[in-house]
């Protein structure tokens, strides 16, 4: 999969340095910031690839200043959340020095990662263009937010892009106002998408020894993101808009109220509706010609939840959601987030680890507290090496090292 790399260096704060991972003797030369390209390079390095994240002098990236919530030492969570296991360098690309220490970092590397206002890398000398040149088995992934063609000057923003890609129109009550996600959830999938892209050419890399462009942005990535109700779009003509927690082709698929707090019932098929009626001591329901089937409960889905809201009402979520699960039934409480992660914890799932190693700005040996990788791989499973790094902590040990590797026949 890599190119012919230098071997580790055996330093404690080397990624490389420790076990292996599935992408080890990967090199990443990471131009992006904020978010969905340090999701992508993040989730890459958990898996082995040495990332070099490249930051401006002075600022570094913007999440760095995106705060409250902070760490104990004042570094933002935001920062924290999508930048483990890498290494940072400062470098001024705006001046030719800086540039110039960018392409030598570049020839050294297998991936590169962008995701500026398209156009900004070609004004630098850093474009897809003139690299493919230099380096034609260079894999140049670019993120923007819609496009490089007539959307390139339109700013690529999460909420800007819940908003005109319609996720918001199907997002809140049905007769509230559009609501976005509670976290940038286009930031995320488009990294999930910019990580499998750099995969998928890095596979026809090793075929063919050829680098590629890959291009990716957050319209399109909602878009795709949509299923369902992209689907019944484009195949039925359906413009499908809010409609609270219920689901538009399942019943009963939503949140209902009970005793305490609302819980979850995600009932996909008629077995399932049949024991949710047992469970809750009405177990005529499944026989009644209102829901026999799927079909029938969503065309009766208003008289279904009254029914099932009285008989709910009568004990707590977590009582129903025991009741429940024991009866085959997918139930339970809409959780808070600490509940999230206890529940995580008692189903043996991984949820928080801690990072070996002092956190980025605290005392020496305070371990970086970060949210488990989500993939889990039998043979070479994600590594947690390096804590978030401080800016530029790692600029004077990678440029005054040995950047460009391809002397070295190691592999």
């Amino acid at each position: 999969m890599s190119r012919q790399h230098q071997k580790p260096d055996g330093r404690a704060d080397d990624p490389r340095a420790a076990g292996r991972g599935a992408l080890d003797g990967l090199r990443i030369a990471d131009f992006s910031r904020v978010l969905a390209g340090p999701y992508a390079t993040m989730l890459l390095a958990d898996l082995g690839a040495d990332v070099i994240k490249i930051e401006r002098p002075g600022t570094g990236d913007d999440t760095r200043a995106w705060h409250p919530p902070a760490d104990q030492d004042g570094i933002s969570t935001y920062f924290l959340s999508v930048n483990r296991n890498k290494r940072s360098i400062v470098l001024d690309l705006t001046e030719e020095a800086g540039r110039a220490q960018a392409h030598d970092l570049i020839a050294g590397s297998d991936v590169l990662v962008e995701n500026f206002r398209p156009g900004t890398m070609e004004r630098l000398g850093l474009g897809h263009t003139e690299l493919r040149e230099r380096h034609p088995e260079l894999i140049y992934c670019s993120i923007s937010g819609f496009g490089s063609g007539a959307g390139a000057a339109i700013p690529g923003y999460d909420l800007l892009v819940q908003a005109v890609g319609g996720l918001m129109s199907v997002t809140g009550q049905t007769h509230g106002e559009p609501m976005k996600a509670g976290v940038a959830l286009v930031d995320v999938i488009t990294g999930l998408h910019a990580s499998l892209g750099i995969l998928a050419a890095l596979r026809h890399r090793d075929a063919t020894g050829q680098g590629q462009l890959v291009e990716v942005n957050l319209l399109t990535s909602l878009l795709s993101a949509m299923v369902n109700q992209a689907s019944a779009f484009a195949v039925a003509g359906v413009v499908p808009g809010r409609m609270g927690n219920a689901h538009p082709s399942i019943a009963p698929y939503e949140t209902l109220p009970t005793a305490d707090r609302p819980i979850a019932l995600a009932v996909g098929n008629d077995r399932q509706f049949a024991a949710l009626c047992e469970a809750v001591g009405k177990p005529g329901l499944a026989h009644d010609d209102r829901f026999r089937t799927n079909a029938d409960r969503v065309a009766h889905r208003v008289e279904l939840r009254d029914i099932l809201t009285r008989r709910l009402g009568a004990a707590s979520a977590d009582h129903w959601s025991t009741v429940l699960l024991a009866a085959g039934v997918p139930a339970g409480p809409v959780n808070t987030l600490d509940e999230a992660f206890a529940f995580a914890h008692r189903l043996g799932l991984p949820g928080i680890v801690d990072i070996p190693g002092a956190a980025v700005g605290s005392g020496e040996g305070t371990p970086s507290r970060q949210v488990a990788h989500p993939i889990a791989l039998s043979g070479t499973p994600a590594r947690y090496l390096l804590p978030p790094p401080g800016l530029g902590r790692h600029t004077a040990e990678i440029l005054d090292g040995p950047l460009d590797r391809s002397d070295d026949a190691s592999g």
